[in-house]
Protein backbone atom coordinates (compact mmCIF):
# COMPACT_ATOMS: atom_id res chain seq x y z
CA UNK A 1 0.00 0.00 0.00
CA UNK A 2 1.26 3.30 -1.13
CA UNK A 3 1.05 5.64 2.06
CA UNK A 4 3.62 8.95 0.82
CA UNK A 5 2.16 11.69 -1.49
CA UNK A 6 2.83 11.18 -4.97
CA UNK A 7 3.23 13.74 -8.01
CA UNK A 8 2.68 13.27 -11.65
CA UNK A 9 5.04 15.37 -12.88
CA UNK A 10 5.24 16.62 -17.00
CA UNK A 11 8.68 16.48 -18.52
CA UNK A 12 10.03 18.61 -21.00
CA UNK A 13 10.14 17.16 -24.61
CA UNK A 14 14.11 16.46 -24.79
CA UNK A 15 14.07 14.87 -21.40
CA UNK A 16 11.43 11.99 -22.29
CA UNK A 17 13.51 11.24 -25.17
CA UNK A 18 16.68 11.26 -22.96
CA UNK A 19 14.90 8.47 -20.73
CA UNK A 20 13.17 6.50 -23.67
CA UNK A 21 17.11 6.06 -24.71
CA UNK A 22 18.04 5.01 -21.69
CA UNK A 23 15.83 1.82 -21.80
CA UNK A 24 15.75 -0.57 -25.13
CA UNK A 25 12.28 -2.32 -24.89
CA UNK A 26 8.91 -0.20 -25.61
CA UNK A 27 6.16 -1.43 -27.49
CA UNK A 28 4.77 -0.02 -31.08
CA UNK A 29 0.80 0.86 -31.26
CA UNK A 30 -0.39 0.86 -34.59
CA UNK A 31 -3.56 0.04 -36.20
CA UNK A 32 -4.44 -3.64 -37.85
CA UNK A 33 -7.77 -4.95 -39.53
CA UNK A 34 -9.08 -0.96 -38.18
CA UNK A 35 -8.12 -1.81 -34.51
CA UNK A 36 -5.58 -1.08 -31.99
CA UNK A 37 -2.25 -3.44 -32.11
CA UNK A 38 0.36 -3.21 -29.85
CA UNK A 39 3.33 -5.02 -30.11
CA UNK A 40 6.80 -4.89 -27.61
CA UNK A 41 9.79 -4.34 -29.87
CA UNK A 42 13.19 -3.50 -28.84
CA UNK A 43 14.40 0.39 -30.06
CA UNK A 44 17.52 2.92 -29.97
CA UNK A 45 16.47 6.26 -30.41
CA UNK A 46 18.59 8.77 -32.35
CA UNK A 47 17.75 12.41 -32.12
CA UNK A 48 13.91 12.41 -32.87
CA UNK A 49 13.48 9.46 -34.15
CA UNK A 50 12.68 5.87 -32.10
CA UNK A 51 14.16 3.14 -34.71
CA UNK A 52 13.25 -0.73 -34.59
CA UNK A 53 13.56 -3.59 -36.35
CA UNK A 54 11.16 -6.33 -38.32
CA UNK A 55 10.69 -9.28 -40.82
CA UNK A 56 8.53 -9.51 -43.44
CA UNK A 57 5.06 -10.52 -43.11
CA UNK A 58 5.04 -8.71 -39.42
CA UNK A 59 2.14 -6.76 -38.30
CA UNK A 60 3.99 -3.53 -37.88
CA UNK A 61 5.32 -4.24 -41.27
CA UNK A 62 1.99 -4.22 -43.19
CA UNK A 63 0.83 -1.74 -40.90
CA UNK A 64 3.60 0.44 -42.09
CA UNK A 65 3.64 -0.86 -45.49
CA UNK A 66 3.44 2.56 -46.68
CA UNK A 67 5.40 5.96 -45.36
CA UNK A 68 4.56 7.89 -42.39
CA UNK A 69 1.72 5.75 -41.24
CA UNK A 70 0.70 7.61 -37.73
CA UNK A 71 1.76 5.19 -34.70
CA UNK A 72 2.43 5.50 -30.96
CA UNK A 73 5.37 4.54 -29.14
CA UNK A 74 5.92 4.07 -25.32
CA UNK A 75 8.15 3.15 -22.97
CA UNK A 76 8.55 3.26 -18.98
CA UNK A 77 10.34 2.73 -16.30
CA UNK A 78 8.75 2.05 -13.05
CA UNK A 79 9.76 0.25 -10.25
CA UNK A 80 7.95 -2.61 -9.08
CA UNK A 81 8.63 -1.66 -5.34
CA UNK A 82 8.00 1.70 -4.74
CA UNK A 83 5.78 2.95 -7.64
CA UNK A 84 8.04 5.37 -8.59
CA UNK A 85 9.79 6.31 -12.37
CA UNK A 86 8.79 7.52 -16.00
CA UNK A 87 6.71 6.84 -18.62
CA UNK A 88 7.14 8.39 -22.62
CA UNK A 89 4.67 8.32 -24.82
CA UNK A 90 5.64 9.59 -28.86
CA UNK A 91 3.14 9.59 -30.99
CA UNK A 92 4.55 10.10 -35.14
CA UNK A 93 4.79 9.15 -38.66
CA UNK A 94 6.71 5.35 -39.21
CA UNK A 95 7.90 4.64 -42.32
CA UNK A 96 10.75 2.08 -43.41
CA UNK A 97 14.19 2.95 -43.87
CA UNK A 98 15.12 2.31 -47.78
CA UNK A 99 18.73 3.62 -47.59
CA UNK A 100 21.05 0.38 -47.78
CA UNK A 101 24.05 2.25 -46.28
CA UNK A 102 21.39 2.99 -43.29
CA UNK A 103 19.71 -0.42 -43.24
CA UNK A 104 23.15 -1.90 -42.98
CA UNK A 105 24.23 0.41 -39.80
CA UNK A 106 20.82 -0.38 -38.04
CA UNK A 107 21.17 -3.58 -38.95
CA UNK A 108 24.40 -3.72 -36.69
CA UNK A 109 23.77 -1.57 -33.91
CA UNK A 110 20.25 -2.61 -33.60
CA UNK A 111 19.99 -6.56 -32.90
CA UNK A 112 16.86 -8.00 -32.39
CA UNK A 113 15.76 -10.07 -29.17
CA UNK A 114 13.81 -12.49 -30.57
CA UNK A 115 15.30 -15.06 -33.20
CA UNK A 116 14.80 -14.74 -37.19
CA UNK A 117 15.60 -12.40 -39.96
CA UNK A 118 14.95 -8.89 -38.93
CA UNK A 119 15.51 -7.39 -42.31
CA UNK A 120 13.12 -4.08 -42.21
CA UNK A 121 13.94 -1.17 -40.64
CA UNK A 122 11.30 1.12 -39.46
CA UNK A 123 11.81 5.10 -38.20
CA UNK A 124 9.27 6.69 -36.40
CA UNK A 125 9.76 10.55 -35.65
CA UNK A 126 8.76 12.32 -32.41
CA UNK A 127 6.12 14.69 -33.73
CA UNK A 128 4.54 14.93 -30.05
CA UNK A 129 6.36 13.41 -27.08
CA UNK A 130 4.58 13.26 -23.57
CA UNK A 131 6.39 12.61 -20.41
CA UNK A 132 5.48 12.03 -16.78
CA UNK A 133 7.76 11.12 -14.10
CA UNK A 134 6.18 9.46 -10.86
CA UNK A 135 7.85 11.39 -7.83
CA UNK A 136 7.27 11.10 -3.94
CA UNK A 137 6.16 14.65 -3.42
CA UNK A 138 5.73 16.97 -0.17
CA UNK A 139 2.14 16.62 1.40
CA UNK A 140 0.05 19.85 0.98
CA UNK A 141 0.01 22.01 4.16
CA UNK A 142 -3.03 21.81 6.64
CA UNK A 143 -4.72 25.05 6.41
CA UNK A 144 -5.87 26.78 10.22
CA UNK A 145 -9.28 24.63 11.23
CA UNK A 146 -9.22 21.62 8.77
CA UNK A 147 -8.75 18.32 10.75
CA UNK A 148 -6.45 15.62 9.35
CA UNK A 149 -8.40 13.14 8.13
CA UNK A 150 -11.86 15.22 7.77
CA UNK A 151 -13.41 16.16 4.63
CA UNK A 152 -16.23 19.04 4.68
CA UNK A 153 -18.85 18.15 2.54
CA UNK A 154 -20.20 20.25 -0.39
CA UNK A 155 -23.35 21.03 1.90
CA UNK A 156 -21.30 22.09 4.63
Amino acid sequence: MITDVRLLEALPREESLRLLGSTSLGRVVFTQFALPAIRPVNHIVEGDRIIIRTHLGAAIDSAVAGTGTVVAYEADMIDPDDHLGWSVIVIGRASRVTDPGEVARYREILQPWVSGAMDYVITITADMVDGFRLARGVPPPLTVGTAVGHHESPAG
